[in-house]
Order: structure tokens, then sequence, then C-alpha cells
């Protein structure tokens, strides 16, 4: 009865919640070049023959692009040990969907996971007909659960994560969602503490699996390598600069984590990397009406760098930060200092890199504080304490010592990808 109440309030809200949405939706959709990917098959609209889509392979669906590269990392993973498994890589977004198709997997198809309205979940099921659907840390679609459910399609959600924010909100809709998260199969979560708010929220404790994040698996994946042609863009800006890399900013913190490191160290060099590609127009232009000299790599020049090293280097493509991570001598981690939740700190910590990020690392936790109990990376508060961090991460003995803590710490992490694949192959 709690199902049937809940999902007849959901189907009421759906329609309501996409119109309010849409328009923003198009927006992104201009800016990231998503039109013309099959945009399509988001309302589960096909255009190529159905013949030529694999039926009863493994359907792994990732929101976003950090969801999709974990996505890829997986699906390497297991076509080491199983090079004959099919998969079908379903994104939310435009760049998520570029990621995954560059990464030219053969065999696998990627396309665009439908949106949760019931028609369009059948025309989904009925068009790919998956043996399994793997969720990667996000959302469980009711109606996607539902129908999976009445055709006997097993769903796990793998790499689960459950911000203090998010648990608090689910705390409170705890019966109403209950319904949802009990039509999982498996949920793998990443911390052994987290097995109570996913008890609470109906999963069955014997479907409760503690994996270790894949996310900080050292164990799996392709490691960030350094690239020939990114160190003669770097050389163009002077020979043995120090790179301070800023990982996925956010608007606003371009121009105030740059001024901090030319304060701190004249002589380095930043290079941006943010979220977005498509803000390189608004990055450029406040970078420069603060007074440094911007060089876009999408159009890359050597530049005419000032005299006092007021240069930035504003990397504005897509899928290229874990390489550029390898070319750094520190990383600053975006979305941590002037807006919430923080980013992935694990593969500059992969790549051997000293790592600094600001006071909101939400979505990271408790992984953040820990790295810092342990002295694995420094926390920075303001623009000064920012500054002060960097001219600590720039002594090679500092430098060594924190990433040897930080590489210790994500060790417990190790061979979470496999564990994953071993749960939901059974």
């Amino acid at each position: 009865m709690r199902l049937f109440t809940a999902l007849a309030i959901y189907r009421c809200l759906l329609p309501l919640l996409f119109l309010a949405a849409f328009p923003g939706w198009i927006v992104k959709m201009l800016r990231r070049g998503g039109f013309g990917t099959r945009l399509g098959e988001r309302a589960a609209i096909y255009t190529g023959p159905q013949e030529f889509d694999p039926c009863g392979a493994v359907h792994i669906h990732a929101v976003s692009v950090g969801e999709a590269m974990l996505a890829l990392k997986l699906i390497r993973e297991w076509l080491g040990s199983d090079p004959q498994a099919r998969f079908v890589l379903a994104t939310g977004t435009a760049t998520g969907h570029a990621v995954a198709t560059a990464a030219a997997i053969p065999g696998l198809r990627v396309t665009y996971s439908p949106l949760d309205f019931p028609s369009m979940v059948r025309r989904y099921l009925n068009r790919f007909e998956p043996a399994q659907i793997i969720l990667i840390e996000g959302e469980a679609w009711p109606h996607l659960l539902l129908a999976c459910r009445k055709r006997k399609i097993p769903v796990a959600l793998v790499n689960a994560r459950m911000s203090p924010r998010s648990a608090r909100r689910f705390r409170r809709l705890a019966a109403w969602v209950r319904p949802v998260f009990s039509m999982l199969d498996a949920v793998a979560i990443q911390e052994s503490a987290d097995a109570e708010i996913w008890q609470f929220l109906g999963v069955a404790p014997e479907k409760i699996h503690h994996t270790g994040s894949l996310k900080f698996d050292p164990s799996s994946g392709e490691l960030p390598a350094r690239r020939p042609e990114f160190q003669h863009m770097l050389d163009a800006f002077g020979k043995n600069r120090p790179v301070i890399l800023v990982a996925s900013s956010h608007a606003g913190e371009d121009t105030w984590i740059a001024t901090a490191i030319h304060e701190a160290a004249p002589e380095a060099l930043p290079v941006i990397v943010p979220r977005h590609a498509e803000r390189r127009a608004e990055v450029k232009q406040e970078l420069e009406h603060a007074g440094f000299e911007v060089v876009l790599r999408s159009g890359f020049q050597t530049p005419a760098v000032s005299a006092d090293g007021r240069c930035v280097f504003v990397i504005d493509s897509t899928g290229e930060l874990r390489d550029w991570t390898a070319h750094a001598d520190a990383v600053i981690i975006g979305k941590s200092f002037l807006a919430s939740g923080g980013q992935n700190p694990s593969e500059a910590i992969l790549a051997g890199k000293p790592v600094i990020f600001g006071p909101h690392m939400e979505n990271f936790e408790p992984l953040a504080s820990r790295l810092v109990a342990s002295q694995g990376s420094l926390r920075a508060h303001d623009q000064a304490s920012l500054s002060q961090a960097i001219i600590s991460v720039l002594d090679h003995q500092t430098a060594e010592a924190m990433t040897r803590h930080a590489s210790q710490l994500l060790a417990c992490h190790e061979g979470a990808a496999r564990r994953i694949i071993d749960l939901v192959r059974h």
C-alpha cells in the first residue's frame, strides 16, 4: 500500500519537475554540445537498427562525468578477467556521454539513460533487454526499479554513497523511500558505517556489502600518465616552473585561487581545469579582469609571458584532467572553497601529488578528514591559509611525506573494483 501511494505521488510530481527543469537542461545541452549525440535516447527514441544494439548485456548507469569515469574503470577491470562480457553504458549528461564515447572501449555501446517515465523505461528495456543493471553511486529511479522487478532484471547500486545532508533528508522521508530502495537486489557501500542508514531506508541487511570505494581503489583503472604534448605546452610558459593544478574549479574560485597561488609562489604556473569546460569565456574574462594573462588549451598559442609571471593556463577540454595531474607539482581541489561538496582527491594522490582542499569536502567524507588527520593532505580555510599551504607543499620533503601518508590511507580501498565485480556477477 505504501509503495502504491508513493508511486502515485511520484507520478504526479514527475511531470511538474520535468517541466521546471527542462529549460535549464536545454541551456546545458547547448553549452555542452549535447545536441547531435543521439540525445533523443534520453526519451528512449532510438534511430539506429535494433539488431545492431546488444541484447542481454550488463547495463551500467552513470549520471555525471565522474560516475561515467567510474563506470569505465569498472568495465575495464571486468573485461580484464572476462573479455567476452558485453556492456552498455547509459549516461545522464552530454559530457558524461562524450567521456564514455571517447574511451573507445571495443564493443561498448554508449547511450543515454531514459527519463524515468514509464513509457520511456519500457521502450528502453524492450530495446536492450538487459541481463542486469548496475547503478553507480546515484539515483535509484522508482519506475526503472519497478519495471526491472517485474521483468526479473537484477539491479545493484554500487559505490553507494550517502552524504550527511542526503542521509538527513532521506531519514525524514524514510517511510516513502523504503519501498523504492527495498527493490534493489544489492547495495555495495564504501564505508561499513553506512550499513545502518541503508538498512533504515529499507535495504535488507543481507543485501548490503562493504566493498570499499571504487573511486579510491588504487589497484584498478589507469593511473595518470604524462603526455609529451602536455609537457610541450607547459614548457612554453618557461621550463622547470612549478605547476600548481586547480582541479575541477567552480564559478568564483578560478581568480580567487590563482591570486593565492601568485602570492605564495610568483614563479609557479597556475593550471586551472574548470569543472565545466563551457565556462571558458567566463573564466578567461574574470582572470583577465584580475590582471592575469590567460592561455586557453583549446586554442593554444605560445604565451607572451608577462614579466611578473602573472600567466594562467586554462584547460578548457573534457576528459584530460587525469593526465594533466601527472604534470603537476601540487593539486588544489576545486568546489571546496567557494562552493560545497568538493571533488575527488584520489586521482591526485594516486599520481603521487600533494593535495590541498578547502573547508567544503562534504561529498568526500570521511576520507577528507582522515587525510588531514593523517597529514596526507592540507585543508585551507581562506586565501591566506591557502597561500601558506602552497608554500608548504612546494617543499620537497613535505610533499613526499604527504603523498606517502595519503597513499597509505587509500590502501584500505584496494581491490574494491574486484569485490564489486564478484558481487554483481553472482
